[in-house]
C-alpha cells in the first residue's frame, strides 16, 4: 500500500508551464498591492493588457481589482479596439483614466510628426498622467521576447523622477524577491508577463476563454502596403497616391497606433489556428508588424530611456 492509499489523500498534481506563469503573475500583483500606495494598470484593449487584467481579477477575486486602468490613447486606434476597451471596463466596474495624445496636439503641447506616427508621442501624456494621479507603480503588459530592449528590463523596473529608464539602475531579482523602493517623485514599472512568450499568451487565452477584440482573428479588411506592412486606411496619412487599397483576409498580431501597426495575411479565424500560426512564426509580433520599432536599431531602447512603456 502506498502512502497516498494509506492516508486517503490524492497526490498533488504537477503545475504545468501556464500554471507557473499564472502563479508568478498573481504573486506580483499581490506584492505590488501590499507595497505601493497608488498602482495603476496600463490597458489598451490589446491581448497582453487584456491577459494582464484577467490575471489581476484572479489575484484579488472575489474582491474587485483595487487599481484603476490607464490608457494612453493615440487617437489612431481601430474602432473595434476602443469598443472592446470600453465594454471591458464597464463589465468589471473599473475606473479608466485616458491620457489623450490628440488633446496634447490640439493645445500645442505636442506637434504631429511628418510621418503621422503617434506612438513616439505617447511618452509625454503617459508621464503627465502618472504624475497628475500620483501613481507609484504602473503595470504594463511588456514581455521580454518582444524586443531586445525589453529583454533587458526587470519585472520591477525603477524609473527616475523624469520617468526615464536607466539599464544601469536595474536591480537583481533573485528567488522572486522584488525591490520596489523608490524616492519621492520616482515610480516603478511592473511587468508580470515578463517571462511569457506570445505563444504562452495565446495558449492562456485559450485555456481561460478570454475574449479579445475581433481584429486578432482573420477577417476581410481594406488595406494598403507600405514598407512591407499591410496598413488600414484611416486618419493617419494614408494611403498615398501611389499606394493601392486592396481587400484582403488579414488579422492583427498586436494593436496600437494605426499609422505604424500592420496586419498580417492570415486565414487563422479561431484560436487553434492562431496558436498554430504563432507556433510556426519566426518573427515576434513587434518585429513583424510595428514600423515604429524599425526607425533605428535602438528605437525601442531610446524611447524607453525617455519614459516610454
Amino acid at each position: 500500500m502506498t502512502s497516498t492509499e494509506a492516508t486517503g489523500l490524492a497526490a498533488p498534481t504537477a503545475m504545468d508551464a501556464l500554471d507557473r506563469l499564472e502563479s508568478e503573475a498573481v504573486h506580483i500583483f499581490r506584492e505590488v498591492a501590499g507595497e505601493f500606495d497608488r498602482p495603476v494598470i496600463l490597458f489598451s484593449g490589446g491581448k497582453d493588457s487584456t491577459v494582464l487584467l484577467h490575471l489581476a481579477v484572479k489575484a484579488f477575486w472575489p474582491a474587485p481589482v483595487p487599481f484603476p486602468l490607464l490608457h494612453v490613447d493615440t487617437g489612431h486606434n481601430l474602432d473595434e479596439v476602443i469598443e472592446f476597451r470600453d465594454r471591458t471596463v464597464e463589465r468589471h466596474g473599473l475606473r479608466l483614466v485616458v491620457a489623450s495624445v490628440q488633446d496634447y496636439i490640439d493645445d500645442g503641447r505636442l506637434q504631429e510628426r511628418p510621418d503621422g506616427t503617434r506612438n513616439p508621442l505617447q511618452t509625454t501624456p503617459l508621464l503627465d498622467g502618472i504624475t497628475a494621479n500620483k501613481f507609484d507603480a504602473v503595470f504594463g503588459g511588456g514581455r521580454r521576447d518582444e524586443e531586445r530592449a525589453r529583454a533587458k528590463e526587470r519585472i520591477f523596473s525603477l524609473r527616475n523622477s523624469f520617468g526615464q529608464w536607466d539599464p544601469r539602475r536595474q536591480r537583481p531579482e533573485l528567488w522572486n524577491l522584488y525591490n520596489g523602493r523608490h524616492r519621492p517623485g520616482e515610480h516603478v514599472r511592473v511587468f508580470p508577463l515578463s517571462n511569457w512568450t506570445e505563444l504562452d499568451v495565446w495558449r492562456y487565452i485559450k485555456r481561460e476563454a478570454i475574449e479579445l477584440p475581433s481584429i486578432y482573428y482573420a477577417h476581410q479588411r481594406e488595406v494598403f502596403q507600405r514598407d512591407g506592412m499591410w496598413l488600414t486606411s484611416g486618419p493617419w496619412f494614408g494611403p498615398r497616391d501611389d499606394e493601392q487599397v486592396r481587400e484582403l483576409t488579414v488579422r492583427y498580431r498586436t494593436v496600437g497606433d494605426g499609422s505604424c501597426t500592420g496586419a498580417v495575411l492570415s486565414d487563422a479565424s479561431d484560436i487553434d489556428s492562431v496558436i498554430a500560426e504563432v507556433s510556426a512564426s519566426r518573427l515576434t509580433e513587434r518585429g513583424a508588424t510595428r514600423a515604429d520599432d524599425r526607425l533605428s536599431e535602438a528605437a525601442m531602447e531610446d524611447r524607453k530611456r525617455e519614459g516610454y512603456f
